[in-house]
């Protein structure tokens, strides 16, 4: 098991998307520069505390994003171990 939190709604579609993709794909695979200037700026919001509702509940769906994502670029990893 991965040392990533362990997320089962997501375990179908992330193992689907892992035998599927292309590794280099997923492995290098970033925000686009303007979804992470839109990230960066919610992280100063929250940390000076200033985050409404609405961009309290987008940094969330970063966050779980991210998670998404760490799975399955661990679970790519898995795959293409020697």
């Amino acid at each position: 098991m991965s040392t990533i939190e362990h997320l089962p709604i997501y375990d179908e579609l992330v193992d689907l998307l892992a035998k599927n993709a292309k590794a280099d794909e997923v492995l290098s695979f970033h925000l686009s520069d303007r979804k992470q200037q839109k990230l960066d700026d919610l992280l100063t919001k929250n940390r000076d505390g200033t985050l409404d509702p609405d961009e309290s509940a987008e940094l969330d769906a970063f966050e779980q994003f991210e998670h998404v994502v760490r799975l399955l670029k661990a679970r790519v990893r898995e795959k293409h171990q020697p």
